[in-house]
C-alpha cells in the first residue's frame, strides 16, 4: 500500500474532493457531450433525462478534449484538418469560502484552429497548445481569450512533421524533438524548452519513445521508453528530471498518462493488459495493476480521488482502488469488444459526472450511467449512431438571481 497517498486522502477529503451533497444553497449542473464515431456531429445531452440540448455540425468525426476549467471543449478533427471550439455553458468560479454556478447555453464558438493532422490537446493553466502532426506546427491560445471571442493564436513550427505534443508552462514551452532520421515514422526523442524568444533554454531532455503527458498538483509527467520526464516550476525555467521504470516491472512503457485528481499521481498505460500507478515523491514510485482482459479505456475521478475507472475488453468496468492500487468492484456493461483490429475501431469511452459514471457502447448506440457510489448501472441513454468520445462538464456552486 502507498503510504503516500493513504495519508493525503483524508486531506482530501477534507478539502472537499470527496462527493458530497450539494448544500441547501447551492445548484448542480452536468452537461455530457458525446461525438459520433462517423458522423461529424457532437450532442450535448442532460444526463438527468436523457434529453438532447443541442446538436452542432463539425467537419469530420471528432475527438473531445476539455479544459481543465471545464468551459470549452476542443473538437480535435484529426481527419479533417480542423479544431472546433465549444462553450460548455457551465462554470463554476472561485469566490473563496464558495463558488458561483453559471449555465448558459452550449455553443459552437467561432474560433477554429486549422492545419493537418491535429492530435494532441494539453491544458496547462488556461494556456492551451494543440499540435499538427501533418505541419509539426503548435497553435498556443488562451483559453479566456477564446471565450471573449478573440482569435489570436501564437504558433511554432518545429524542424519536422511529427506525431508530438507541446505544454505552455509558464512564459515557455515545452515541445517534442522529433527523430532525427525518421521524423514521421518514429516517436520523438526528447523535449526543448523554448523561451519567449522561440529560442531554446538549456538543452534537449532525453526521453525515448515520448507518448503520455498528464499534469497531477505541481507535476508534470510526460512518458518515454525508459521512464517518465518530471516537470515542476523553477527560478527561470522548467525543472525537469527523469524518473526511470522500476527494475521490478516486466519490459514495458507508458504511452498514454492520466492525472490524479485530489491526490498526486499518475495513471498509465503498461502493456495491453495492465496499467501502473505512479507517485513520484514514494520509496516505491511504481506499481503495476495485472488486469483480467485487454485495456479499452480508463478515466480517474475527481470527486472520489481515490478511484479511477478501467473498461476492458470484456465488457466490464473496474473500480480500481489507487490506493491499494486493486480491483475493488467489477460492472459487467456491454458485448465484447475486441482490441484487435485498428486501434481507431469503435469502442467504449468512460466520462465521470458528479455522482455518474457514463460509459458509451457504440456497436449499441447507447450510453450507460453507473451510480459511482454503489457502483451500479442505473440506466441507459439511446442515441443514433455511434456515440463514442463522451466527455462531462459541470460542478455545483450557488446561483445568483
Amino acid at each position: 500500500m502507498s503510504r503516500h497517498l493513504k495519508k493525503a486522502l483524508p486531506l482530501a477529503m477534507a478539502f472537499g474532493f470527496a462527493a458530497l451533497p450539494a448544500l441547501a444553497n447551492e445548484q448542480t449542473a452536468w452537461r455530457i457531450f458525446v461525438s459520433d464515431h462517423a458522423e461529424p456531429t457532437i450532442r450535448v445531452l442532460d444526463p438527468r433525462t436523457g434529453g438532447i440540448i443541442d446538436t452542432f455540425t463539425v467537419k469530420a468525426p471528432a475527438g473531445l478534449s476539455l479544459s481543465d476549467s471545464g468551459k470549452t471543449i476542443f473538437a480535435v478533427q484529426r481527419d479533417g484538418g480542423e479544431v472546433a471550439v465549444l462553450s460548455t455553458g457551465i462554470a463554476v468560479e472561485d469566490h473563496g469560502a464558495h463558488g458561483d454556478l453559471k449555465v448558459e447555453a452550449p455553443k459552437l464558438l467561432d474560433l477554429k484552429l486549422e492545419g493537418q493532422r491535429p492530435s494532441h490537446f494539453v491544458d496547462h493553466n488556461g494556456n492551451i497548445a494543440q499540435f499538427f502532426d501533418g505541419d509539426g506546427v503548435v497553435k498556443i491560445v488562451r483559453e479566456k481569450d477564446v471565450l471573449a471571442g478573440k482569435a489570436d493564436a501564437r504558433s511554432i513550427k518545429l524542424a519536422s512533421p511529427h506525431h508530438g505534443v507541446a505544454i505552455s508552462y509558464g512564459g515557455t514551452v515545452l515541445v517534442t524533438e522529433p527523430h532525427p532520421e525518421k521524423p514521421v515514422d518514429e516517436l520523438p526523442v526528447g523535449i526543448k524548452v523554448l523561451g519567449g524568444d522561440g529560442f531554446p533554454v538549456g538543452s534537449l531532455h532525453a526521453c525515448p519513445d515520448l507518448h503520455g503527458e498528464a499534469s497531477s498538483g505541481n507535476i508534470l509527467a510526460i512518458a518515454c521508453k525508459t521512464g517518465l520526464l518530471l516537470v515542476k516550476s523553477g527560478a527561470d525555467a522548467p525543472e525537469i528530471s527523469h524518473l526511470a521504470y522500476a527494475a521490478s516491472l516486466p519490459d514495458g512503457k507508458i504511452t498514454t498518462l492520466l492525472g490524479g485528481k485530489g491526490l498526486q499521481y499518475f495513471l498509465g498505460n503498461y502493456g495491453p493488459q495492465a496499467v501502473v500507478l505512479v507517485e513520484p515523491g514514494d520509496t516505491e514510485p511504481f506499481r503495476r495493476v495485472e488486469l483480467p482482459a485487454r485495456r479499452v479505456h480508463f478515466a480517474v475521478d475527481s470527486a472520489r480521488p481515490q478511484f479511477a475507472y478501467i473498461f476492458t475488453e470484456d465488457g466490464q468496468l473496474h473500480q480500481l482502488n489507487v490506493i491499494t492500487a486493486t480491483i475493488e468492484k467489477s460492472l459487467k456493461l456491454t458485448e465484447p469488444y475486441s482490441m484487435d483490429g485498428h486501434w481507431s475501431l469503435p469502442r467504449p469511452r468512460i466520462a465521470v459526472a458528479g455522482d455518474e459514471i457514463i460509459v458509451s457502447d457504440p456497436l449499441k448506440s447507447r450510453l450507460h450511467v453507473i451510480k459511482a457510489a454503489a457502483f451500479a448501472k442505473d440506466r441507459e441513454i439511446a442515441l443514433d449512431g455511434k456515440p463514442f468520445n463522451v466527455v462531462a462538464a459541470g460542478g455545483s456552486g450557488e446561483v445568483h438571481d
